[in-house]
C-alpha cells in the first residue's frame, strides 16, 4: 500500500477528465492512501485541452515533470499522443480511441494523426498499453460522459494501483450523484471487461 505512483491524465473539455481526476483521488483517500492531485492545465470551454495529475503514496506536490509519470490516462487519442512526453520509459498507458476535434484540428491548423501512428508512438515508450473506445461505449449505454469511467475501470482492474476495481466501485457509489451511480458502474465494468478481453 506504500507504492508511490504518479499518474498523468489528459483529455479535452467536456470529457470529464477533471471529474475522473477527482474521483480517482477520492477513491485513493477512501482506501487510506496518501494522495495529492492537481490541475496542470484546464480549459473550461468544450474542446479545450485539460491536463491533471494524481500522485499516490506520499508525494508533497502534484507537480509532474516530463518523463516522470508511471501511468498515462488519455481520454482522447491526440491528447494521449501529446501527453506521451510525460510518461517514463516503460510506463503504462490507458487511452481512449474516439477522437474529438480540438480547436486546432477544427480550424485546420492541425491534422489528427492516424490511430496506428498513435499506437506505434505509445508502444515505443510504454511497456503496457490499453486502447478503448470510451466515448462509443458511453454512447452505447446512454451516457457519453460516463466514458471516463470506462478508462478508470480498466485502470483499477489492471493491478497497477495499490487498490483494485472494488475500490472504484465503492468510490462511484460514495462520491457520484445517486442518479449517475448505476450508469457509471456499468461503464466501469465494461472497461474492466474490455481489459480482460485484451484491448491492448
Amino acid at each position: 500500500m506504500n507504492k508511490r505512483i504518479r499518474i498523468y491524465m489528459t483529455g479535452v473539455g467536456g470529457q470529464g477528465t477533471l471529474t475522473a481526476t477527482t474521483l480517482l483521488a477520492r477513491v485513493a483517500l477512501q482506501e487510506g492512501i496518501e494522495v495529492v492531485a492537481g490541475e496542470i492545465h484546464g480549459m473550461a470551454q468544450r474542446g479545450g485541452v485539460v491536463e491533471s495529475s494524481v500522485l499516490l503514496g506520499g508525494w508533497k506536490s502534484p507537480k509532474l515533470g516530463l518523463g516522470e509519470a508511471d501511468i498515462l490516462l488519455g481520454f482522447e487519442p491526440l491528447e494521449t499522443l501529446r501527453g506521451i512526453v510525460y510518461l517514463k520509459q516503460g510506463g503504462a498507458v490507458f487511452s481512449g480511441t474516439d477522437g474529438i476535434a480540438t480547436p486546432g484540428v477544427s480550424a485546420g491548423r492541425e491534422k489528427a494523426p492516424e490511430e496506428s501512428v498513435i499506437r506505434d508512438r505509445v508502444l515505443a515508450r510504454a511497456s503496457f498499453a490499453c486502447f478503448l473506445p470510451c466515448r462509443s461505449i458511453g454512447v452505447e449505454i446512454g451516457s457519453p460522459q460516463s466514458g471516463n469511467n470506462v478508462l478508470l475501470g480498466a485502470l483499477c482492474a489492471s493491478g497497477l494501483l495499490p487498490f483494485g476495481f472494488d475500490a472504484l466501485e465503492r468510490g462511484i457509489r460514495s462520491f457520484l450523484p445517486t442518479r449517475l451511480v448505476e450508469i457509471n458502474l456499468k461503464a466501469a465494468h465494461l472497461g474492466k471487461e474490455r481489459l480482460a478481453l485484451g484491448s491492448h
